[in-house]
């Protein structure tokens, strides 16, 4: 997808009640966004998808629902308080502040994108007889290549590891990274930035105890692992399953709701013995893959990207990555985090966080297994995907453009759109009715205004996957139009088959059962 392309979708996004930018008749909050009547529709439904697959498909997973205040000691075991920043560098021409690391990223990215350049021209020139993993250990471009992304990668996680920042400075210098504003290299040096929120609890201010706002939802679940395991009797191996509000104080947000300073998670803590960390890692990752491929995105849109600079207190990391308009990003990710965060609680609350495990009479910190997803990313990697601009040909031979969006019928913002065909003869009486019979299943929408071409234009373009029309022979046999979204196609049947029809579609129980 083009550039062009996700301008369209940002504004066919606000034009048609998805997202607004957050308090925009005062000209608005950066990177801070609301969700319109559809957007907070299609956000509830990629939620239920994900708790249902969570809490239902797994009989040893249960949710909460955690306050966004905690003890500041909290963030102090986490170490979010003395560990989570962000290297910023400023460009002193242009002004303008950028991430360290996004920069050497983008960097990195823009020489793999040569490689791949180079992969393409060769498949085209060799066909069927191209042997990639050939080409790339012997073509000379690319093994240089590919070398001096190992070398920049290297000397990124070492500095990183140290806390080097003239070192990440330097990096950015020697590899003559520019400003993607001014085109300059006038760079000052690399600095940390801490990006929680912070605020006061108490009445006066004076005397006011200083907390923050949760930069992710895992401690909620992590604090109160104590409590869900002794009064759910939860045996492991178990999981604790939560979405939420967190928020980041990101200096360099963009990329529309990719990126925000409140947002929201949907994240999985699974409990385990030490040493079946590695079993459990692999099932989670093929369990989420699934999960996303259920939605029939295109499985050539999905890949993982294991992480080679891993943080302290983790074994594993691994990204799902979405390929977004801006290319591949991460959508979810899947971490494997041993007994680091209870062990540090119950380090600093002077609590045991223990489980004592009746087959081995021994007890023990139980290891985790994370999954976690933002529902802002998930929501975006939807709707891009699901923008399409379709080229119409018409009974008069001429062509027009149709704006459609594809939801997955699941999590359509509306189901179903109820139209008479006129605003008389008694059809409006007979629509209201129909819908008074769907609206307790189903998020229906009751359209009379325009001709019947331009409501269903307007249901396409919200994505809704089923339009009913009523008209005059229903009064006469009690059947309707049904025209399905993509393929426009349109069929009779009979009122008392409506929701059967519509149900078969848009049920999420249908893509649960993909999982199960």
């Amino acid at each position: 997808m083009t550039e062009d392309k996700f301008k369209k979708v940002i504004a066919h996004a606000k034009e048609y009640g998805f997202v607004f930018q957050s308090s925009e008749i005062y000209d608005g909050l950066s990177a801070v966004y609301d969700y319109g009547q559809n957007g907070s529709e299609l956000k509830e439904n990629i939620k239920r998808y994900w708790k249902d697959s969570m809490v239902k498909l797994h009989e040893n997973i249960v949710a909460v629902d955690s306050a966004i205040f905690m003890h500041p000691e909290v963030w102090k075991a986490s170490g979010h308080v003395g560990a989570f920043n962000d290297p910023l560098i400023d460009n002193k021409d242009s002004k303008k502040r950028y991430r360290a690391d996004v920069l050497i990223e983008e960097h990195v990215a823009k020489i793999e994108a040569k490689i791949n350049k180079d992969i393409e021209k060769a498949k085209k020139r060799f066909g069927d007889a191209f042997d990639e993993k050939q080409f790339r250990e012997t073509n000379s471009r690319i093994i240089e290549r590919q070398k001096k992304i190992n070398t920049i990668l290297d000397r990124f996680k070492k500095a990183t590891e140290t806390g080097n920042l003239a070192e990440i400075k330097q990096i950015i210098i020697d590899e003559g990274i520019t400003c993607p504003v001014s085109g300059s290299k006038n760079w000052t040096d690399v600095r940390q930035f801490n990006l929680m929120f912070d605020t006061k609890l108490g009445s006066v201010s004076e005397n006011a105890d200083k907390i923050y706002l949760r930069p992710e939802t895992a401690q909620g679940i992590f604090v109160n692992y104590l409590n869900v395991q002794k009064t759910g009797r939860m045996k492991l191996p178990f999981g604790i399953a939560q979405i939420g509000k967190a928020f980041r104080n990101e200096i360099v947000a963009r990329q529309f709701i990719f990126r925000m300073r409140e947002f929201e998670q949907m994240e999985m803590q699974f409990f385990i013995r030490p040493g079946e960390e590695d079993k459990w890692f692999e099932y989670w990752k093929n369990t989420r893959i699934k999960w996303h491929k259920a939605l029939n995105l295109g499985n050539e849109n999905y890949r993982f990207h294991d992480h080679e600079n891993l943080a302290h207190y983790a074994k594993a990391a691994t990204d799902i990555e979405f390929k977004f308009p801006f290319g591949f990003k991460e959508l979810e990710g899947i971490h494997s985090r041993t007994d680091f965060d209870l062990t540090r609680h119950q380090e600093f609350s002077g609590k045991k966080l223990q489980y004592f495990d009746p087959e081995t009479n021994k007890s023990y910190v139980p290891y985790v297994i994370e999954t976690s997803i933002g529902v802002d990313r998930m929501f975006l990697a939807i709707l891009s995907n699901a923008y399409d601009e379709e080229t119409i040909k018409k009974e008069n031979g001429k062509t027009e453009t149709r704006t459609v969006l594809r939801i997955p019928p699941a999590l359509a913002p509306v189901k179903v759109a109820i139209l008479p065909l006129v605003k008389k003869d008694g059809l409006p009486e007979k629509a209201r009715e129909i819908l008074n019979m769907l609206k307790y299943d189903f998020n229906c929408q009751y359209e009379e205004k325009d001709s019947i071409g331009k409501r269903y234009r307007r249901q396409d373009a919200t994505g809704t996957p089923f339009c009913i029309t009523v008209d005059h022979q229903t009064l006469k046999d009690n059947t309707v139009t049904i025209r399905y979204r993509d393929t426009m196609e349109q069929k009779r049947i009979k009122t008392e088959n409506i929701l059967e029809t519509v149900d078969n579609e848009v049920n999420i129980k249908n893509l649960l059962k993909k999982l199960g």
